[in-house]
């Protein structure tokens, strides 16, 4: 066996493993820090040594023929055999801060107003948070030093363990001033799309306008709204958010990260039309956890449900799960 496991075949297996994953050469060899020509040439290798295909390669996509998918789990569940075995040999670092990789817009938000309440509970726990919205795997966490995460998006982790903490409502806000300009702005009829303010990458995969078209269509009223890209384009969240703080046209605001603003009259809730995100805020870190990685995702739990209970004074919105409501 050792005869044909050569370091060459080796090499092959983990690069056919990674693209098996991401269904893509080139995100393969971005995770790999190859090029994309070393990754296809070294899988090619391998079904040459195979004779037989293991992707069907299409125009959008890598498609796994049925070796492929079978090739996929057998290594799956051996690289993840080996990597869990490895970290139990390995000799223990000294204790540090875990390193919490978090979405910017809700680390800002969010997250560390909160963390003078986590440190002052937990002093014995080290926590530095870094703000990152790209996404996660084990090799990635792994390769990057992260020890937990927290992540806005659809979750479906295969390797890793990911805790739905909390959910999360649309509403389109503006600030007062930005109403007392444009009286005409009565009924979501009545929007139109330059005065749209957009977060054009909510999560990972998501179309450039997600957030609006959900919320248009639970209003009925999609079809009537001017073009969607006449509007401005921000990458966070936070941002379009500041600019509907500072007057300049509504944003689609995430109720953890507008809840504030709203209550101190800062943004309005235009119409208390609520749409229950596509998306939530998940936990996310390897399996079997160290006692302090796990101290942060129980605290982390416990703010989800406290926020879920206060807003719920505040919004007309329904427990986790629950269709979106208007009033």
């Amino acid at each position: 066996m050792s005869t044909l496991l050569s370091s060459s075949l080796l090499s092959w297996l983990r690069c056919f493993e990674a693209s098996a994953r991401h269904c893509n050469f080139t995100h393969a060899a971005t995770e790999l820090c190859v090029t994309q020509g070393a990754v296809s040439q070294q899988v090619k290798q391998l079904e040459q040594w195979l004779d037989r295909p293991l992707f069907l390669r299409t125009p959008r996509a890598l498609v796994l023929t049925p070796e492929g998918e079978r090739l996929r789990f057998v290594l799956r569940e051996s690289f993840q055999a080996i990597e869990g075995t490895l970290t139990q040999l390995r000799k223990p670092r000294e204790a540090g801060p875990i390193a919490l990789s978090c979405a910017p817009s809700f680390a800002m938000r969010w997250l560390t107003p909160r963390l003078g309440d986590f440190f002052r509970d937990h002093p014995e726990v080290g926590l530095r948070v870094y703000g990152e919205f790209h996404a996660l795997d084990r090799t990635r966490m792994v390769r990057d030093g992260i020890d937990a995460a927290v992540r806005f998006d659809l979750g479906g982790y295969e390797d890793l363990k990911a805790r739905l903490f909390l959910d999360e409502w649309l509403l389109p806000v503006a600030s007062p001033a930005f109403l007392a300009a444009h009286p005409e702005l009565r009924r979501p009829q009545d929007l139109r799309g330059a005065w749209l303010l957009h977060d054009v990458s909510p999560w990972d995969g998501a179309q450039a306008f997600e957030e609006w078209r959900h919320w248009l269509q639970v209003a009925g009223v999609e079809a009537q709204v001017g073009e969607l890209d006449a509007g401005q384009r921000f990458n966070l969240s936070q941002l379009a958010v500041g600019a509907a703080l500072a007057g300049q046209g509504i944003a689609m605001g995430r109720s953890a990260l507008v809840l504030e603003d709203i209550e101190a009259g800062r943004l309005v809730d235009l119409f208390g039309i609520h749409a229950r995100s596509q998306a939530s805020y998940f936990f996310v870190c390897a399996h079997g956890q160290t006692p302090p990685v796990a101290m942060v995702e129980d605290w982390l739990a416990a703010e989800g449900a406290r926020f879920e209970a206060a807003r719920a004074k505040v919004l007309d919105v329904q427990a986790r799960g629950a269709k979106a409501t208007a009033r």
